[in-house]
């Protein structure tokens, strides 16, 4: 059953006004089951990694991890010495939303944009649960905001509210938006993870965006459709080009049609590892999959890539 708390966040969506109520009490109810297994800890330990901040150097004790020791003082000196850390209480998320209108395409009965928004949206609860800090930048053709969420999980019930009603974005928008990358350096904090969700439309490498993660983990994600693995042998079939703004007519069974795509997926594919050249730091959400078992993936991944760091 639901605790009291948990009754006061369904109230507080239910105050929401002209908030997507049934969608987040959707995925209230989606997470609350899913922080029951081990999800919570795996999220925790991918975006902390040891989870550690520096407090002090201390003398080395036989046993110590040798990754801590400070060489510097060692040397100074001449006995070892290591570095303590102490627990972040909190981790500050920051989340990019890039609404392309690359996104808005689906074969199988849900667009892109549709498995993005969800899987942002979930992972703001994820947050929630873990009491971490929210903040998110959304942008569009039409308009772009920043907000951090309130303290408390009501902060980021309605900052999740927020992003689910943004309506959706003219076709004829660029492909590829605008994103203040030197800004969002200038808001990030300390124990910082960076999310960007968008289409990744292949362009220039954005400024700043290499000292951004040298600074904070940094993580791409992405929604795929069916066709973006593999053309339908339908024949001859016509489709909105959202990134073109015009109809067009294509020959799926065509071989010159069939290469033409494979290099479309290698230039995407290619463009995204030079973004994030770790694939620990690229997540792929299809939209025939659950998204929040897509993000429990991730998560525990990159929890046994930590532990074996």
């Amino acid at each position: 059953m639901f605790s009291a708390k948990a009754s006061a966040d369904v109230q507080a969506i239910d105050r929401m006004p002209n908030a997507p109520q049934a969608v987040l009490r959707r995925l209230e109810w989606h997470v609350r089951r899913a922080v029951n297994t081990s999800i919570s800890g795996d999220y925790r330990s991918a975006f902390r990694g040891r989870g550690m901040e520096f407090d002090q150097v201390v003398k080395y004790q036989w046993g110590d991890d040798l990754r801590d020791i400070d060489w510097n003082v060692t040397a100074r000196l001449g006995e070892a010495y290591r570095k303590k850390f102490v627990e972040e209480r909190e981790l500050a998320m920051i989340l990019v939303f890039e609404d392309s209108p690359a996104l808005q395409f689906g074969s199988a009965g849900r667009t892109r944009r549709e498995t993005l928004l969800e899987t942002c949206a979930l992972l703001m609860l994820v947050a929630a649960v873990n009491r971490d800090r929210v903040s998110l930048f959304y942008t569009s053709s039409t308009t772009s905001w920043y907000e951090r969420a309130l303290p408390g999980r009501r902060g980021i019930l309605r900052l999740a509210a927020r992003l689910l009603e943004q309506p959706l974005p003219p076709l004829d928008g660029g492909p590829v938006l605008a994103l203040p990358w030197q800004r969002l350096r200038n808001a990030a904090s300390k124990g910082s993870a960076l999310l960007w969700f968008g289409p990744f439309v292949p362009s220039d490498t954005p400024d700043s965006w290499r000292s951004l993660q040298q600074r904070y983990r940094s993580v791409g994600i992405r929604a795929d459709d069916p066709w973006d693995e593999q053309l339908p042998q339908a024949g001859t079939l016509t489709a909105y080009d959202p990134l073109a703004g015009r109809l067009t007519t294509i020959n799926t069974s065509s071989a010159a049609e069939q290469a033409a795509h494979q290099r479309w997926r290698e230039r995407r594919e290619n463009w995204l590892a030079h973004l994030f050249p770790q694939s620990n730091d690229r997540l792929l959400v299809r939209n025939t999959d659950d998204p929040l078992d897509a993000l429990a993936a991730f998560f525990h991944r990159n929890r046994h890539s930590s532990a074996r760091a």
